[in-house]
């Protein structure tokens, strides 16, 4: 009895002189990693403990005193994870998030496995790593940061003005059909701004600086409750990078310039960076385009306690003039149809997120952002030369709260907020025709607008059986429009549309000697806001188009090959949906349906990878039965990255064709191919690299309609214009001012 009491007080004082160290280990799209080594180590580097993850990726350790620890995670295909920590209370928690391997070799990942479904990511996402799979869409120029293969970029003019990523079927007018968002800690930033001077909304990514994107992560399924206003079809969020080892790269040619620097502060485990960006040009059209860009980007990430904080923060300037939308084969036009057309912008951001642990199954996720933006666009799209203005400030935040309460089943409840409030929302009309002078011109609509969004959402998700998951949403917005007209009192409201959006995924996982592939069916309903100005018009606009969407992700892979077939069905209502850019006049869209299939195969290679995808859509008015205008009918993409070449080089390429699509009123378009590709060569140990970047381009950004008197016609006439797409040719160097982990 005796023994038995001393073994029990030993145990007792064991349980008492020893410090619990708990927490989560995730990769870079915060998928779990279960079954990796966790090491314990003292201040001296002396091991005290090793365990593995669990199947939720979670661990724990034991300190046997108080004091400094060191924490070390390996696992296959990621860099070594290092976390130094004060242990002074009785429970310390640490999450670990792994960042992917950079090698000489730079092993290609592939994200977007079904199986990494979970309550924040309910859809099998198609995810990429930028820098070894993508090329930056434009080096050195405006436009979206980077390619993402399968979604063609489109702008409906050059110079600075935001490019759009279109998806099969979806005519992508102003941006709507795609939602994107910068992940912030797991804070889903929105980079949409709703019911701006061109219509209905766009997003802008020529915020961002490429050299700061880990990664790039597209819905596979239909909508989720996170996101919101315009995730109706698509979504696509940017990952932010933790470290930026000093850099700086110079890009150019003849005409254009680019400047890139890039720090972060000494040691691995600081998760902070800075970069900034520099770009002069004229682009390769007829018009030169004076263009000047701006460009900070800033990120710090860190912990307290149990919280992980992250804060990230963007300035931008950009101006230029612009090369217009001019006919399509009508002699002496090429570039721009007025002289007169240019465009600036500018915008200020932060966004900050709480990530706080509260137990190994709790979270709590506090989050918040703020931005303005500013816009002064001259075009001429046919009708005249019209100015669009805009200054806007944006605010937000979001609580969610997540309980992992077993496999079986993972609770989430949150709520959204967000206020965008563009003011002096202005559309202007030059009375002159003469390109030598801005002549007078006549008001056609003046507005300050508020749209005011409170969205309650919770989720459920979990194992219904071992080889069946789910995924089960709902979200309610109640959105305030406020619509002050400025020139006509009578046209002015304040109105409120609420509306309920659910959302299911139903995921079949069988196991891996099966021969069945992977599949996940989902359902959700989705919404857009539209433009609240009743413009030149008579009725109010339709507040809200709302979206019906399934989608089925079938996966499997065969002889080392990553198959994938996604199908949708969308179906959208009627609605007095926006303003048009050239008149003010009201416009109305839908009801529309678009069925899509999509078919890609993956191969990846110790070299590199091959990744080849085609997409074939049908999308039509439902009144009329006639094609969706602008919407694109086929798009084929390959993708090719090697990165063991002779001499040392390694070559990126990615080939992208748009087929025909209609444009209404008989017209159809001419097809858009793109062949862009990079070659890389690495010095001095991977210190400094010399790049070149191409771009072989034919036919017409922005294709559509307008009726223009140009050239010899003195009658005004209908006629397919757009923009030219030049070839061209840039050489780019990078040196690194510390080598590369």
């Amino acid at each position: 009895m005796a023994f038995v009491l001393l073994e029990i007080l030993a145990v007792q004082l064991r349980a008492q002189s020893t410090f619990e160290i708990y927490g989560q280990v995730t990769d870079p799209q915060h998928a779990l990693v279960s079954g990796t080594t966790v090491r314990l180590l003292d201040s001296a580097k002396q091991p005290v403990q090793s365990v593995k993850t669990d199947a939720q990726g979670h661990y724990q350790l034991f300190a046997p005193a108080a004091g400094a620890y060191r924490i070390e995670v390996n696992a296959p295909g990621f860099q070594q994870s290092a976390r130094e920590i004060d242990v002074h209370t009785p429970v310390t928690t640490v999450d670990i998030q792994l960042t992917a391997i950079r090698t000489a070799q730079e092993r290609v990942e592939v994200v977007g496995d079904i199986k990494q479904t979970s309550v924040l990511f309910p859809d099998p996402a198609q995810g990429v790593w930028v820098r070894e799979q993508t090329l930056d869409a434009n080096p050195g120029r405006p436009g979206a940061p980077i390619s993402i293969p399968g979604l063609p970029i489109e702008t409906a003019s050059g110079g600075i003005k935001a490019p759009q990523y279109f998806a099969p079927g979806v005519a992508g007018d102003h941006g709507e059909p795609i939602a994107q968002y910068i992940q912030v800690g797991s804070y889903l930033v929105s980079n949409n701004l709703s019911a701006n001077a061109h219509g209905n909304g766009y997003a802008d990514p020529n915020i961002l600086i490429p050299a700061v994107l880990e990664g790039v992560q597209t819905d596979g399924g239909a909508f989720n409750v996170r996101e919101g206003n315009h995730a109706e079809n698509l979504a696509a969020m940017y990952e932010l990078r933790s470290r930026l080892e000093p850099f700086v790269t110079l890009t150019g040619d003849y005409r254009d310039a680019d400047l890139v620097l890039g720090w972060s502060p000494e040691g691995n485990d600081v998760k902070s960076w800075v970069a900034l960006e520099t770009a002069y040009g004229n682009g390769f059209l007829d018009r030169l385009e004076h263009r000047q860009q701006y460009k900070l980007n800033g990120y710090r990430e860190w912990q307290a306690g149990a919280h992980e904080l992250t804060l990230f923060e963007i300035g931008y300037y950009g101006q230029s003039f612009v090369p217009g939308l001019v006919p399509l084969d009508v002699p002496g036009l090429r570039d721009t149809v007025d002289q007169r057309q240019k465009d600036q912008t500018h915008t200020g951001e932060f966004a900050f997120n709480d990530d706080w642990r509260l137990t190994p199954a709790q979270d709590l996720q506090l989050s918040s952002m703020f931005r303005t933006y500013n816009l002064a666009l001259y075009s001429n799209f046919g009708d005249g030369l019209i100015r669009q203005s805009e200054f806007r400030t944006v605010a937000g935040g979001n609580v969610t709260y997540i309980n992992k309460l077993g496999e079986h089943l993972t609770l989430m409840a949150g709520l959204d907020y967000q206020r965008d409030a563009p003011r002096r929302l202005d559309l202007d009309h030059y009375l002159s025709n003469d390109p030598a002078i801005y002549g007078p011109f006549e008001k056609v609509s003046a507005n300050n607008v508020t749209l005011a969004d409170s969205a309650p959402y919770l989720a459920l998700d979990g194992k219904l059986t071992r080889y069946l998951h789910y995924y089960a949403g709902w979200r309610r917005d109640e959105i305030q429009f406020n619509n002050a007209d400025l020139l006509r009192r009578a046209n002015s409201y304040d109105t409120v549309a609420g509306f309920n959006s659910p959302k299911a995924t139903l995921a079949f996982l069988p196991a891996p000697q099966w021969l069945l592939p992977e599949a996940a069916l989902s359902f959700g309903e989705a919404f857009y806001t539209n433009d609240p100005r009743t413009g030149m018009g008579t009725t109010r606009g339709t507040p809200v188009s709302r979206e019906h969407a399934y989608q089925l992700v079938i996966s499997k892979t065969l002889a080392a090959i990553d198959f994938r077939l996604t199908l949708g069905h969308i179906t959208t209502e009627a609605s007095l949906a926006k303003i048009d850019p050239d008149t003010g006049l009201q416009q109305d869209e839908g009801p529309g349906r678009n069925r899509f299939l999509t078919a890609s195969a993956r191969r990846e290679f110790g070299f590199g990878l091959v990744e080849v995808s085609f997409s074939k859509a049908d999308a039509r008015d439902l009144d009329t039965g006639l094609p969706t205008p602008e919407a694109p009918r086929t798009i084929f993409d390959a993708l090719g990255v090697v990165n063991r070449l002779p001499l040392g080089l390694k070559a990126r390429a990615e080939y992208e064709e748009v087929a025909r699509k209609p444009l209404g009123d008989g017209f159809v378009s001419v097809p858009v191919r793109e062949f862009r590709g990079a070659l890389l060569r690495s010095f001095r140990h991977d210190r400094m690299d010399l790049g070149l970047n191409f771009l072989i381009a034919s036919g017409y950004t922005g294709q559509t309609t307008e009726v223009i008197a140009a050239g010899d016609q003195s009658v005004p006439f209908e006629q397919v214009v757009g923009v030219r797409l030049p070839s061209y040719v840039s050489l780019s160097y990078t040196y690194r001012f510390r080598p590369r982990p």
